[in-house]
């Protein structure tokens, strides 16, 4: 699966680690429903270096479409329920 991080680039991340990532985007929505911005602070920080973490980098010059587009570390949390499904960010 091919994951964009807003402002950052593309990594390939194995389907694998989707059960860890649904955890944290689970977390993610129960606090943005709650308006628990500290929560959405940290969790979003928690499911992005997990991204990192877990994904490997796609060269700058890789043009591949994305799979899953992921917000920035700054975004707000406005600006991430505009881009919210019934199931989070993450589908599943």
């Amino acid at each position: 699966m091919i994951v964009r991080i807003m402002g950052e680039g593309q990594v390939e991340l194995a389907d694998r680690h989707l059960t860890e990532l649904n955890a944290l985007d689970d977390e993610l929505l129960a606090e943005m429903r709650r308006g628990d911005e500290e929560g959405f602070r940290r969790t979003l920080g928690s499911l992005l270096e997990a991204v990192r973490r877990l994904g490997e980098p796609l060269p700058d010059e890789a043009l591949e479409p994305s799979e899953l587009i992921l917000p920035g570390p700054d975004a707000t949390l406005d600006e991430v329920r505009d881009m919210l499904r019934d199931d989070g960010l993450i589908p599943g």
